[in-house]
């Protein structure tokens, strides 16, 4: 697909890695409450330029609400519940 300045229509879509079906750009721009969901800019960049869509779409502080805190890996989330668990195990003894 050749790359468009502005997102493909809702009859295109492709495979949400998160849901494991396929959704279009309207979908992936409003599903976080009105905000875009945290992914969209590694699924839609290869189909028109996203990031400078969205940029000038949202405001600063929506941008840096979706994009710049995102959330925690598993496996760090996981760690920081095990330091949690050691330290209440601790404060046991």
């Amino acid at each position: 697909m050749g790359e468009k300045k502005s997102p493909p229509d809702g009859e295109y879509q492709i495979r949400c890695p998160r849901l494991g079906h396929h959704v279009s750009f309207l979908y992936c721009r409003y599903e976080n409450k009105g905000l875009p969901c945290f992914k969209t800019l590694d699924c839609w960049f290869e189909h028109f330029p996203v990031e400078e869509y969205l940029r000038n779409d949202l405001s600063s502080e929506d941008w840096d609400k979706v994009f710049e805190n995102l959330p925690k890996s598993k496996v760090v989330s996981l760690l920081e519940l095990i330091e949690q668990a050691k330290k209440r195990n601790q404060e046991r003894i």
